[in-house]
């Protein structure tokens, strides 16, 4: 309600209390209603409402597709953030990205074929898991990226040792393993292993390459709004740094924006305006950059651009001028990659509390995701503990309103 989906209603019920509008039943109560303090305005041929924090992601508002009526079924971070990813609110299951490459493979052997940027100031609420393989071959789950810093950890040899000598104690390593492994050819632990001591040794020379955004002109640096006191320096750099991964035939890659509990995310419990304002000033340009850069060199075609998170926010007012976590009715949008730009899809309701109009799971975009990259949902699917699994578990349908 503050960002993309527009409910002049609010100014027309502030302070009421939520159930004097719509039936909430089992949510927890805060405060009463509370407008939107930002301005909105109609942008593209589309007419896409878009809030005046996204000035420069609201020039390229026409290559999105919009969806207003996203539901979740948590209100915790950890959970909302487990479905958002994995389809599931508990831990143990495939994320999004290792479905795909388990699905598709990737175009590079020299690097992962999914690659996680998480945000300088700390991963997202509930870890790894987000990025996991869960019971699928340990070879699909993501590698985490730093934007910050060194990008990979541990990863560069150490300069006492020649690379003669580390092949040789790799392969070495590799003999016993297998040799282990011909007793336990179902531990798909080990033979992930084996596979990640082989694609680190490759990605010596091919990452450091590959995450190196010093190589890219000034203007194309710029145009991401990596510049030094530039409030997107650090999201601008993991958006270049995912074009040029995509480039270089990295399969998925995921981007976080915001690290940790409290005011480095976008958990504004107690000031939507101070929070708001930090973290759309730091994703504004670089995401609205990243389209323009994929659109130029002719990429967006083929790049699937997916924003969006575990939840979205109350309508009513929290701690001062906040608002809490609302699962219930909230908005993503979808970019490339097949996508009509400029389409829509859902409503919530006239408040922005329930997801009321074409209401959209997690396993819809799940389901939408893979028929974009190719592949059916109903038919992407793995053994596992008597049974198979997919991503979209026994649900999920495909967006076709938003589709090309």
């Amino acid at each position: 309600v503050d960002l993309f989906d527009y409910k002049p209603a609010l100014a027309k019920y502030a302070g009421k209390n939520v159930s004097d509008v719509v039936d909430n039943k089992g949510a927890r109560s805060t405060g009463g209603l509370f407008p939107s303090p930002y301005k909105f305005a109609r942008h593209g041929q589309s007419g896409h409402w878009v809030s005046d924090r996204y000035p420069h992601l609201s020039r390229m508002i026409d290559r999105t597709a919009m969806l207003r009526g996203v539901y979740g079924h948590s209100i915790s971070h950890a959970p909302a953030l487990f479905e958002l990813n994995t389809g599931m609110i508990r831990t143990g299951f495939p994320s999004v990205g290792s479905w795909v490459t388990y699905g598709l493979g990737s175009d590079n052997r020299d690097l992962p074929g999914f690659v996680v940027l998480y945000d300088y100031r700390g991963g997202p609420i509930g870890g790894a898991p987000n990025w996991g393989s869960g019971f699928l071959p340990g070879a699909f789950q993501g590698t985490p990226v730093r934007s910050k810093g060194t990008p990979i950890l541990n990863l560069n040899r150490p300069t006492s040792l020649g690379s003669p000598q580390q092949r040789e104690m790799l392969d070495y390593a590799g003999k016993l393993n297998r040799q282990h492994m011909a007793g336990y050819p179902a531990d798909n632990a080990l033979e992930a292993r084996i596979q990640s001591f082989e694609l680190a040794y490759r990605m010596q020379s091919a990452a450091p390459e590959a995450l190196d955004i010093s190589q890219e002109r000034e203007s194309t640096r710029k145009l991401y709004g990596i510049e030094g006191g530039n409030p997107g320096e650090y999201f601008g750099s993991q958006c270049l740094m995912a074009r040029r991964l995509v480039e270089r035939g990295v399969r998925f890659v995921q981007l976080y924006s915001g690290g940790g509990h409290g005011d480095n995310n976008w958990d504004a419990h107690g000031n939507i305006v101070g929070n708001h304002d930090k973290h759309c000033a730091a994703t504004d340009q670089p995401i609205a950059g990243l389209l323009q850069d994929l659109e130029q060199r002719g990429l967006l075609d083929e790049t699937l651009v997916v924003w969006g998170g575990e939840f979205g926010r109350t309508p009513q007012k929290q701690g001062g001028n906040g608002r809490d976590h609302h699962p219930f009715g909230f908005t993503m949008w979808m970019a490339g990659g097949g996508i009509k730009g400029g389409s829509s899809y859902g409503e919530t309701d006239e408040i922005g509390y329930h997801a009321a109009v074409d209401r959209t799971s997690v396993h819809d975009i799940h389901a939408t995701i893979l028929h974009l990259m190719g592949i059916n949902h109903k038919e992407l699917t793995y053994h596992f503990s008597g049974r198979d699994f997919r991503l979209t578990d026994v649900a999920g349908k495909v967006i076709d309103t938003v589709i090309s």
